[in-house]
C-alpha cells in the first residue's frame, strides 16, 4: 500500500510546488510590467479581462442549472465584493509593488491569515477562546505576524545582497526596482493585505445566499472591471498607453491573465481537493524563497536584514495561526465545538470556497 501512495504523494508535493512557482513568476512578472511602463490600470484590466474571458464560460457552463436567480441585494453585494477583492485589492498591490520589491510583497502578503482571523473575529464570524491551545496559537500567531510587518515596515536595515548584474527582465528601466520609498510601498501592501482578507470575509454570507462559488467569483470580475474602467475614463484616457509596444509587455499581461489567474485556480482547486486546504497553504512561505531567487536574479533585488527579520515573523505567525486553525477543525469534528463553530469550518475547509478566496491579488 506504501509504494502505491508514493506517486500519488510526488504528484500532490510537484503540483503545490508548481503552484507556488507560477504565484511566485507573478510576482516578479508584475513588477517586470512597472519597470517597462505599462499602466497600472491598463496592466489591472487587461489581466481581469483575460481572466473573465477564462472563467467565464465554465461558470455559466458548469453552474447553469444550480445558479440561483440575482436580486438587487445580490447586485450591489456583488459590486461590494470587486471593489474590496478587485479594485482595491489589486490597485493597493501594483501601488506597493511601485515603491517595494516583489520579495517583500510576497512576504508581507503572508499575514493574510492573520488578518483574516482578526476581521472575522470583529465580525464574531470566528471564536476567539484564549482558554484553548488552538485559540492561543490563533491570537500569537496574529500577533506575530503583525509584528512581523510592522518590523519590515519600519525597520529596513543593511543590505545583504544583490545581483544588480544580473538582471534580465525590465530593460533599462530594472534599477528603478530599488525600494523607492520603504514605509509608503508596505503600508500599500498592508492595504492589499486588508482587502483580501475582507474580501474573504465578506465572501462567507454572500455564498450561502448565492452557492454558485464560479459564478460569484465572475460576476466579481465582471464588476471589478466596471470599476475599473470608470477610474480609467478619468485617470487613463490616453489611448497610447493602451498599447502594448513589445512582446515583453504582452508576455507580461497574458502570463497574469492566463498563468496567475487560469492556471494557478485550478492546481488550486486540484491540490485542496488531493491534499487538503491546509497542506496547500503550509507551502505558501515557499513562494516568498521562490520570489527572493527570481526576484535577485532577473530584476536586481536587494534583501535587508530588516525585511528577513519581518518576513521569518511572519512566517512563524502564519503556521502558528495555520496550526490552531487546523486543530480547531479537529477538536470540532469529535463533536466537542457548537454546531455554528462546525458549520464555519467545514465552509472555510471546502475546496470549492478556498479555491475562490485564494484567487492571487
Amino acid at each position: 500500500m506504501g509504494r502505491e501512495n508514493i506517486p500519488e504523494k510526488v504528484k500532490l508535493l510537484l503540483g503545490v510546488l508548481v503552484l507556488q512557482c507560477c504565484l511566485a513568476g507573478f510576482h516578479v512578472v508584475t513588477r517586470a510590467a512597472l519597470n517597462m511602463g505599462i499602466s497600472k490600470i491598463v496592466f489591472t484590466v487587461y489581466r481581469n479581462s483575460i481572466a473573465l474571458a477564462l472563467l467565464g464560460p465554465f461558470a455559466y457552463l458548469l453552474e447553469k442549472k444550480n445558479r440561483p436567480p440575482l436580486t438587487f441585494s445580490l447586485l450591489v453585494q456583488f459590486f461590494l465584493l470587486a471593489f474590496c477583492g478587485i479594485t482595491c485589492n489589486q490597485g493597493f498591490y501594483l501601488l506597493g509593488l511601485h515603491y517595494l520589491s516583489p520579495t517583500y510583497a510576497s512576504a508581507i502578503q503572508n499575514t493574510v491569515p492573520a488578518i483574516t482571523f482578526v476581521l472575522a473575529a470583529c465580525l464574531r464570524l470566528e471564536q476567539v477562546n484564549i482558554n484553548r491551545r488552538y485559540g492561543m496559537a490563533k491570537v500569537i500567531g496574529t500577533v506575530v505576524s503583525i509584528g512581523g510587518a510592522t518590523i519590515i515596515t519600519l525597520y529596513k536595515g543593511m543590505p545583504l545582497m544583490n545581483f544588480k548584474s544580473s538582471h534580465m527582465l525590465g530593460g533599462s528601466t530594472a534599477s528603478s526596482n530599488h525600494v523607492l520609498n520603504w514605509t509608503v510601498g508596505c503600508l500599500f501592501l498592508l492595504g492589499n493585505c486588508f482587502s483580501w482578507s475582507g474580501w474573504m470575509v465578506l465572501q462567507a454570507p454572500v455564498l450561502k445566499k448565492y452557492p454558485a462559488r464560479l459564478s460569484v467569483l465572475a460576476l466579481t470580475l465582471v464588476f471589478g472591471l466596471v470599476q475599473l474602467l470608470a477610474i480609467a475614463a478619468f485617470c487613463e484616457n490616453d489611448s497610447k498607453k493602451w498599447k502594448l509596444h513589445s512582446g515583453e509587455e504582452l508576455f507580461t499581461v497574458i502570463y497574469a491573465g492566463i498563468v496567475a489567474s487560469g492556471v494557478t485556480l485550478s492546481l488550486q482547486i486540484w491540490c485542496i481537493d488531493r491534499g487538503g486546504a491546509l497542506f496547500t497553504a503550509i507551502f505558501q512561505p515557499v513562494q516568498t524563497v521562490m520570489v527572493a531567487i527570481m526576484a535577485a536574479i532577473m530584476l536586481g533585488d536587494e534583501l535587508y536584514t530588516g525585511g528577513v527579520i519581518g518576513a521569518v515573523l511572519i512566517v512563524i505567525g502564519l503556521y502558528s495561526v495555520l496550526w490552531g486553525k487546523n486543530e480547531e477543525k479537529r477538536i470540532s469534528n469529535q463533536g466537542n465545538e457548537p454546531e455554528l463553530s462546525r458549520h464555519l469550518l467545514r465552509e472555510e475547509s471546502s475546496p470549492e470556497t478556498k479555491s475562490v478566496t485564494n484567487d492571487i491579488p
